[in-house]
């Protein structure tokens, strides 16, 4: 069960991560990134990311992209938050493929 701390920190990660991905994926037409979960560890020390990208069929190239671009990510984090984390917290990217999973017990259950 996370803290309180930990809640109020994950909500600001998730909010400035949000917004690094929406100013990068403003140049690509037709791609879509939004951070859906952020959990952070206890110590604070490691923040897990998941992402829900659109289209879909591009999730995988767009998560790898992404995960070689983490170290840019995590200064231009540590940039916004510096003002309120002392140490900015190693990043970890997931897809959350939760609205694939509803689309498709949504078709099953249509048929």
């Amino acid at each position: 069960m996370q803290e309180t701390r930990q809640n109020k920190i994950a909500r600001l990660l998730q909010k400035e991560l949000s917004l690094i991905f929406q100013s990068q994926t403003r140049g690509m037409h037709g791609v879509m990134i939004s951070v859906t979960r952020c959990r952070i560890s206890p110590d604070l020390s490691i923040c897990t990311a998941y992402l829900s990208i659109f289209p879909s069929a591009k999730a995988q190239e767009l998560l790898g992209n992404i995960e070689a671009n983490e170290k840019q990510i995590r200064y231009e984090l540590g940039t916004r938050v510096r003002n309120q984390l002392r140490i900015i917290p190693e990043l970890r990217f997931f897809i959350d493929d939760s609205l694939d999973y509803i689309d498709r017990i949504d078709e099953l259950l249509k048929q």
